[in-house]
């Protein structure tokens, strides 16, 4: 039984987050203590108090009352209290009684919970060593903020995430063709940034029908969880700045652009990163910008990092493109008669890459090649290319280097971004099946009417209130806009002949789905009646007049593979943003009139992770303005064949002309020559100039195969699963094993609070660490080290007290009973920003050193896993009083063990130092090199980098170590098993 006196200092053993206790009284039965920090007090039976006396000993450093610390050298009892004598952190002599220490003193430290007997399970401590050991071994990963996210892993779109993510504050344009993964693209950089510590806090700004498959997508794909901000949840945070209620803002664009207001709140705000999708929707002209042009130029001017996202950056001609380009630098793109000049150089440079391929037997490429260099490291470069005597190997390394160089000094190929599908390959056929139907007696009239002159046009006009050429195209909206003209009294949809051609399509599909899309948004309404009433067919539709939970209510009704929809009608609207690769059957009601709107609607079946040829139906009626249409980009661009990135240009310049001879087929016999013949001049000039190099420059496949092959290390890493299985046994997870290798992980009666995703009462979620059974399904989670549930259970441990402290009893022939032996994990410890993410180079890195009662070091003969799986638990209450008879013993033995630890530390801290200088310091020069030649390369890039490295170098230098945790083991015989 302990004694206790008014004034001692003592913790709970059951309650330690309680603080420092002080004895307020006691009497033969019970003691009573106040623990002034939480301001509880509890009161105790003397004979079975839970409590643990707090006593200091020499070297040890003591929290006073008043601020200052004690460094202990004695201590002296005086009326059953310790006085504590000794140096404050000045060097100045100082006394200290018990009764003055803080109160609010924590005893999270290994060594000072282990001497006041705070003694953690044996299974604690072993997953804290093993998190240690993990987490410095994947932060090393040169995947790290790629691996995690559930995506396939398509070399192209890692490349440029690893390629982006790695500069500092990446200024870029994501401008993949449609069905390439841009948004998947941005999802890994954001996702990257924020697991390195480079960024905090970002803003994402999507158009309105977009935000909840944005909002969804990251959260399935990449486990972030966005606040999606709108009018009415902004009103909710009444005069606070609605824009800080998060880390990740999602907002439509919208909304933003069009309230001056919310604009001067996300402003004012601190942001590191911005994205913006459908970036070619910006307004700018070189007098003036639209709103929306604005606000983002306003907010890129503030924000460090900028990502713009577009499938189509030139879809407005050149001057659109260097409009995106102005955001992102400014500086740089302030010209653009100087801009469209460099463009034209593009085409020299591009030949000079092709030329190496020909090197060294073709003297002209030789000559093409010097053309474009001007600096010794290339020329040397090329000496050894063309030199007949240099060996195979030489000159490949040579070839690959130098070309290496053409791709980075030139173009603008390090803020923009743009991957082909010819590129990329892999892409399925697209089969084009166009139907003729005969125009029915109403729309014939309505044709006849627009032949009579341009006076009967200009009154159709009027009376529909349509524009042209849209009046003599979507000849269903013309009748409906004439509903009380009795000739159209019946619904159009009962006279035209697609609909039940598409009826008798539906039927002979099968079981395949089919998505329609119609330029209208009536004509889509009416059309799902029409084959409701006509057919019994029940199709969801898709238009920009519902709200954003109807239309992904429609759009997974159609995406349901057992119980979902056959077939799904959408506007125009369905053709932009939504992913529909698990149909293959596309049904054009009607055709837009833009090439880029064509490509987008054929996009949105014919991307990454389509497994079947592309099925195009498009009916039309025979002679009418639609079948002209169909003729002009059939015959004048093949523009159903596979995307060639010129229709915008071709628009551009036949688009009036085309709209003026829909109904004179001569005039449109000459449209479509002439376009013929410019089509094959631009295919020609992209394949020579600018998009050749983007192409070249958007995927290196050395890169992007290197980062692969990392991410599948830790794809196939054997140590996940039993980690898993150890970490979520003591976090209190309930994980049930399914087939075909999914788990189910739910909440369990004692799991610890506030894990993602879990929470007690609920359903919990099921997950695989096979990326390929996770991509199956949408309700499957990827575990891997950088799912969120890993990383918190990681985090609690590395950065809490859980533990690192243990007592476990050996039983072993060899050696006597009562023998005494500490594990002591020593752990490094480099204070630098997040930012700065030095855990690339140098991860908290653990040091165990293992001591005898004699001092001397076993840890070279005695394995970490050799050794814990031979030792016993101990009860607590015996564990605590083993501790206080062997105080002295172990303090000694404490300080014994930091200085052989201390003896490692600068081997790690100096192979550190070399690995960070060789990765930064062939960065840097490659960097300074590349701002020689490349205006793209921004010069507060380089002064970033260069202020990198010397953050880094003094952080690394700064390392010190630290006790993470203690391990007693006291060896016994079998007699004194307990």
């Amino acid at each position: 039984m302990s004694v206790f006196t008014p004034g001692q200092r003592w913790i709970s053993d059951g309650e330690a987050e309680l603080g420092l206790g002080t004895i307020l009284n006691c009497d033969q039965r019970s003691v009573t203590v106040l623990f002034a920090a939480s301001q509880e007090t509890r009161t105790y039976s003397v004979r079975q108090a839970p409590l643990t006396r707090v006593a200091f000993g020499s070297g040890d450093r003591i929290a006073a009352a008043e601020g200052w610390h004690l460094i202990v050298d004695d201590i002296e009892e005086v009326d059953g209290l310790l006085v504590y004598r000794g140096e404050t952190d000045t060097g100045e002599p100082a006394e200290l009684p018990e009764a003055r220490i803080a109160d609010g003193m924590q005893f999270n430290q290994a060594r000072d919970r282990l001497l006041t007997g705070q003694i953690d399970r044996n299974d604690w401590f072993d997953l804290r060593f093993r998190t240690l050991h993990h987490h410095h071994r994947t932060e090393q990963n040169p995947a790290l903020g790629l691996a995690g996210p559930k995506i396939d892993l398509i070399p192209h779109q890692l490349y440029i995430a690893d390629e982006v993510s790695r500069r500092h504050a990446p200024r870029v344009l994501l401008a993949d063709e449609v069905g390439l993964g841009k948004t998947i693209e941005a999802g890994l950089v954001l996702h990257r940034l924020l697991l390195s510590g480079r960024a905090e806090r970002a803003l994402i700004l999507v158009p309105d029908n977009l935000t909840h498959q944005w909002l969804v997508e990251l959260l399935r794909r990449f486990a972030l969880e966005v606040t999606l901000l709108d009018e009415q949840q902004s009103q909710a945070h009444g005069e606070a700045n609605p824009f800080e209620s998060g880390q990740l803002i999602l907002a439509s664009q919208q909304w933003l652009f069009a309230n001056p207001h919310r604009q001067a709140q996300a402003t004012a705000c601190d942001w590191d990163l911005l994205i913006v999708d459908e970036a070619h929707h910006l307004d700018w002209t070189p007098s003036a910008s639209g709103p929306g042009y604005a606000c983002v130029e306003r907010l890129a001017g503030r924000i460090p990092g900028l990502l713009l996202v577009t499938a189509t950056p030139e879809q407005m001609g050149l001057e659109s493109h260097f409009a995106r380009l102005r955001l992102l630098d400014p500086d740089r793109y302030h010209d653009l008669s100087r801009f469209r000049l460099e463009e034209a150089g593009y085409v020299q440079v591009a030949a000079a890459i092709d030329a190496l391929d020909r090197l060294p037997d073709d003297n002209e490429a030789t000559d093409i090649v010097a053309a474009e260099i001007d600096d010794a490291d290339s020329q040397a470069l090329l000496a050894t290319l063309s030199d007949p005597e240099s060996a195979d190997t030489q000159r490949d390394k040579a070839r690959r280097q130098l070309r290496e160089h053409l791709l980075d000094r030139h173009g603008t190929g390090r803020v923009m971004f743009r991957n082909s599908r010819r590129h990329v390959g892999g892409f399925p056929e697209r089969h084009l099946h166009a139907t003729r139907l005969e125009l029915p007696s109403a729309y014939r009239r309505l044709l006849h009417t627009f032949l009579h002159g341009d006076d009967a046009l200009d009154e159709l006009l009027v009376d529909t209130g349509l524009d042209y050429p849209d009046v003599l195209l979507y000849l269903e909206a013309t009748y409906r806009a004439l509903g009380d003209d009795p000739r159209h009294a019946e619904p159009w949809w009962q006279i035209d002949p697609r609909v039940t051609w598409l009826l008798e399509l539906l039927t002979g599909a099968g079981r395949d789905k089919l998505l329609v899309i119609t330029h209208d948004r009536d004509t889509a309404v009416d059309l799902a009646e029409a084959l409701r009433v006509l057919g019994g067919v029940f199709a969801p539709v898709f238009h920009e007049g519902m709200s954003l939970v109807e239309r992904d209510r429609a759009a997974a009704a159609f995406a349901d593979e057992e119980y979902g929809s056959q077939l799904m009608v959408c506007s125009e609207i369905g053709s932009e943003g939504r992913n529909f690769q698990f149909c293959r059957h596309l049904v054009m009601f009607d055709l837009p009139q833009h090439p880029d709107q064509l490509e987008q609607r054929i996009g949105r079946l014919d991307r990454i992770g389509q497994h079947h040829a592309i099925e195009i139906h498009v009916p039309v009626f025979a002679a009418s303005p639609m079948e002209q249409l169909l003729r002009w980009y059939r015959q004048g661009m093949d523009a159903f064949s596979a995307p060639h990135g010129v229709g915008s240009s071709l628009y551009d310049a036949f688009g009036d002309a085309l709209a003026d001879a829909f109904l004179d087929a001569e005039s449109l016999d000459e449209i479509i020559v002439e376009t013929r013949a410019l089509f094959e001049t631009r295919l020609a000039e992209r394949d020579a100039g600018r998009n050749r190099l983007l192409e070249l420059n958007a995927c290196r496949p050395d890169r992007a195969e290197a980062v692969i092959a990392a991410i599948r290390e830790l794809d196939d890493d054997p140590a996940l699963k039993r980690y898993l299985d150890q970490a979520l046994d003591i976090f209190g997870v309930d994980s049930q094993d399914l087939d075909e290798g999914l788990m189910h992980l739910r909440a369990g009666p004692h799991m610890l609070d506030g894990l993602p995703g879990l929470a007690k009462g609920e359903e919990g979620f099921t997950a695989t660490s096979s990326r390929q059974r996770a991509l199956v399904r949408d309700d499957v989670q990827h575990l891997s080290w950088e799912h969120p549930l890993v990383r918190e259970m990681m985090g609690r441990i590395l950065d809490g007290a859980m533990g690192n402290t243990a007592l476990a009893l050996l039983n072993h022939p060899s050696i006597p009973a009562g023998r005494l032996m500490v594990e002591l994990v020593f752990r490094t410890y480099c204070p630098a920003p997040r930012r700065l993410h030095v855990n690339r180079f140098l991860p908290p890195t653990a040091i165990r050193v293992l001591l005898d009662e004699s001092g001397a070091n076993l840890s070279s003969r005695v394995s970490f896993t050799g050794l814990a799986k031979n030792l016993r638990k101990v009860k607590k209450a015996v564990a605590r009083d083993l501790i206080k008879s062997r105080h002295d013993q172990l303090r000694e033995l404490l300080t014994q063990g930091e200085g052989e630890a201390e003896r490692e530390l600068p081997t790690i801290i100096e192979v550190a130092q070399q690995r960070m200088r060789a990765e930064l310091d062939d960065e840097l020069t490659r960097l300074k090199a590349l701002a020689r030649h490349n205006p793209a390369v921004r010069d507060d890039e380089v002064q970033a980098l260069q202020d990198e490295r010397a953050a880094l170098d003094a952080a690394i230098d700064g390392t010190r170590l630290r006790l993470d945790a203690v391990r007693v083991i006291v060896t016994v015989d079998d007699s004194t098993k307990r």
